[in-house]
């Protein structure tokens, strides 16, 4: 009997996983996928992490250079960077569907040459969780809402963790030298907000705006948090030298690994709540 009842899973597992599907991304486009894709390329680190976590990493077939996480991802074929990805490499590697940035500009081309598509948006804590429920309906996937709840429990978690002494702190989080920095309206502005830290950029300048040095030296951020590779360079900034942050020893450089985490907006941000609020707390710093 036993042996009955797995045989009959199975078949209506296969049966399952080789129904059409119809997607709708983020372009408003809806894709149909004949099957449950067995041969994907991910070509945005948070498309390819989403994937992992969703249970289907073996059917990775190729990725986007920056792709690094989780341990198997780097054995596999690499294609590119993100914008710049070549089109001839991920067409050889056969893909049933390829999941990038709705925005790419060789999207259109891979839809020309009859690749299946599929464009997706994913910059806030709300995309991380409409992107992850398209990818698992597209994947034929189970997990997406226990995915989500995961990071919100998590991100709650870390808020919890912040000491009521650390809440209202004003934060300056620099995405890479220029400077760039991550706003309000980012995801890791959204994560600081319930964090109860206070981002002195706001979302009006845009998600990652480049920055005037003096605009910071203006506001005068209570914490710093940075790439590990540009702390010690702060204090030789314009006026850098006399920021609080700098003063006090309240700056916090991350590691690229603790980076990739907090920066990339997909299903490690529970941890990278946890980096930022370690950080808030006092547990995570460094002077530069």
């Amino acid at each position: 009997m036993k042996v009955l009842i797995a045989a009959v899973l199975a078949l209506w597992c296969a049966l399952a996983s080789a129904s059409p599907v119809t997607v709708r991304d983020d372009r408003g486009v809806d894709v149909t996928l004949r099957e449950a894709p067995r041969r994907i390329v991910a070509l945005l680190p948070s498309l390819t992490e989403t994937v992992c976590e969703l249970g289907a990493c073996d059917r990775l077939v190729g990725v986007d250079d920056f792709s690094n996480w989780p341990a198997s991802v780097p054995r596999l074929p690499h294609v590119g960077g993100v914008a710049d990805f070549s089109v001839e490499r991920v067409v050889a590697l056969k893909p049933d569907v390829v999941l990038l940035s709705s925005t790419a500009r060789a999207l259109p081309r891979l839809q020309a040459l009859g690749v299946p598509v599929l464009g997706l948006d994913i910059k806030t804590l709300a995309d991380v969780r409409r992107v992850s429920a398209i990818v698992g309906q597209a994947l034929q996937v189970e997990g997406a809402p226990a995915l989500w709840q995961r990071i919100e429990s998590g991100i709650d978690a870390a808020a919890r963790s912040v000491p009521a002494s650390a809440r209202g702190t004003t934060v300056y989080f620099e995405i890479s030298d220029g400077p760039y920095a991550a706003s309000e309206s980012s995801h890791i502005g959204e994560l600081l907000r319930r964090l109860g830290a206070a981002n002195i950029v706001p979302g009006h300048l845009g998600s990652v705006p480049k920055l005037n040095p003096e605009f910071v030296v203006r506001a005068d951020p209570q914490v710093i948090m940075v790439a590990e590779r540009d702390a010690p360079s702060l204090a030789s900034r314009p006026g850098w030298s006399h920021l609080r942050a700098l003063r006090e020893g309240r700056v916090c450089a991350f590691t690229p690994a603790q980076g990739d985490t907090i920066v990339r907006p997909g299903p490690r941000l529970d941890t990278g709540a946890r980096l930022l609020a370690d950080c808030l707390a006092g547990r995570l710093r460094r002077t530069p």
